[in-house]
């Protein structure tokens, strides 16, 4: 893909604040009610299991390692209890590629969770949908239909990382390339199904292909208006198998990216705070560069934590880094329509 060299020149070039200034003003002109909103929920690894190896990934345990695990229905069902209990909207249930684990194990989940837990289900990421497909010999159209059916009510956004394959082949070329992460995120957009999408940066790519993954994700959302949302965040390098020695990026380097997301993505309409790698203040301070949403109070949280990054908040504290940044705080749904009773 051939990258506008204005595009790259601004975020090579613009100063910090210039670049943040453009990127505030396009925010404000799509959310101009000055709400900032924010959902509680939790994020459930089901397995860390995992045959994707990849390099940068702390979470995951090869099969029969002595700490790899599955959860059984049942612990699954207290943890959606307990973030009930807490106010929580949704789940965001993500795993690892576990090979034992039968299709109908996770028809199955989601029927149990609707009958007896029911919340919204935000789960299976386009790389997992690839691997059912080619693990149980079924289309992907066809592993999004029986999901959903089942109870499945988005997909997020996860193993995107650098949509472009040169990167992809370095840091996990076992995974979904990046012509099938989109094709399977379109899929699910045809099927009615809303989606987040991500960018995870730092992996020795250069800013052209950061570009080429937001110019990609903007010519998808053009066709399917999918998109719900976009998050990015930089690589966790502590505990990785490949990159532990790659330098951690710094806080101006997110506020870059992150204010370039909002300029390139002008179809996408929320961008999230990433504070829970990046900490509370420099995810309020992204509310200026861009973001119009803080992200999830994250009740549970355990891929990012395995590198050693281990931010914690609660709700109080959301709604006061919120307001204290001249936004009003609200809760909101995966859809990102507000609950009805705003924050006060």
């Amino acid at each position: 893909m051939e990258i506008p060299q204005d595009l790259l020149d601004l975020y090579t070039h613009a100063p910090l604040l210039e670049l943040g200034g453009l990127a505030d003003a396009m925010r404000r002109e799509r959310h101009p009610q000055g709400v900032v909103s924010y959902i509680v929920d939790r994020n459930i690894n089901y397995t860390n299991v995992c045959v994707a190896d990849c390099g940068f990934c702390a979470f995951y345990r090869r099969p029969k390692h002595r700490e790899g695990y599955t959860l059984s229905y049942e612990e699954i069902g207290a943890k959606i209890e307990e973030t009930k209990a807490l106010g929580g909207v949704q789940i965001l249930i993500q795993g690892g590629h576990n090979p034992y684990i039968p299709f109908e194990w996770y028809l199955d989940l989601l029927r149990y969770i609707k009958r007896y837990h029911p919340i919204h289900i935000h789960g299976f990421s386009p790389s997992e949908v690839d691997f059912f497909a080619e693990l149980f010999g079924l289309d992907a159209r066809t592993v999004i239909r029986e999901l959903q059916a089942a109870g499945l009510d988005s997909i997020p956004g996860g193993g995107g990382e650098i949509l472009v394959q040169r990167v992809r082949d370095i840091a996990a070329p076992k995974k979904a390339g990046a012509d099938r992460w989109l094709e399977i995120m379109e899929l699910a957009h045809h099927e009615g199904m809303k989606t987040s999408v991500t960018m995870m940066y730092g992996l020795g790519e250069t800013l052209a292909e950061r570009i080429e993954h937001l110019l990609r994700v903007r010519e998808v959302q053009a066709r399917t208006g999918g998109f719900t949302a976009f998050i990015t965040w930089p690589l966790q390098p502590e505990n990785t198998p490949a990159f532990q020695q790659q330098p951690k990026t710094d806080a101006t380097d997110y506020l870059r990216t992150v204010a370039m997301a909002r300029i390139v993505l002008d179809n996408v309409p929320n961008l999230q705070a990433s504070w829970v790698t990046m900490g509370l203040k420099v995810g309020q301070t992204s509310l200026h560069f861009g973001c119009n949403d803080f992200g999830s109070l994250m009740i549970e949280e355990n891929v990012v934590s395995a590198a050693n990054t281990t931010y914690r908040t609660t709700t109080d504290e959301i709604e006061r880094l919120i307001r204290e940044a001249g936004f009003t705080p609200h809760r909101r749904r995966q859809d990102y329509t507000l609950l009805d009773s705003a924050a006060a």
